[in-house]
């Protein structure tokens, strides 16, 4: 865990896709220290029309290729935040050519109690993991 859910306009092709996501993947482990196993991804693809992410006033274009990365995740420190922003923005500029301006990113934190990976149990509480 986290679980990270992508939302980005149609039209990427299969080999870009994998390529955004084991990007991010790859940043997640780097920067949350999380183990390589946990992966939990969810791509939510939408017309042009249906997603209107402005720059909440800084100055800057958004394209065709944002996208916007909605992570929940148990409590993570802001030097971990700040350098997951950070090497998320480079790696997927060097990786998928997608621009920096073009990646907005949104953490939600919760707890151990609100999470079940299955079986009807809350593992974090129960001790397995």
């Amino acid at each position: 865990m986290p679980l990270i859910r992508f939302d980005l306009i149609e039209g990427r092709d299969e080999v870009s896709l994998k390529r955004l996501l084991d990007t991010t993947h790859e940043v997640v482990v780097e920067a949350f220290g999380v183990p390589e196993g946990d992966r939990y991804q969810i791509v939510h693809q939408h017309a042009a029309n249906e997603m209107i992410i402005k720059d909440t006033g800084l100055g800057f274009e958004r394209s065709e290729s944002v996208v916007l990365i909605t992570i929940t995740s148990t409590q993570r420190n802001d030097k971990q935040k700040k350098a997951f922003y950070r090497l998320l923005a480079e790696r997927l500029e060097e990786v998928c050519g997608i621009e920096p301006n073009d990646v907005m990113v949104s953490i939600v934190t919760n707890g151990a109690a609100d999470w079940s990976f299955g079986f009807g149990e809350a593992q974090f509480l129960t001790g397995k993991l």
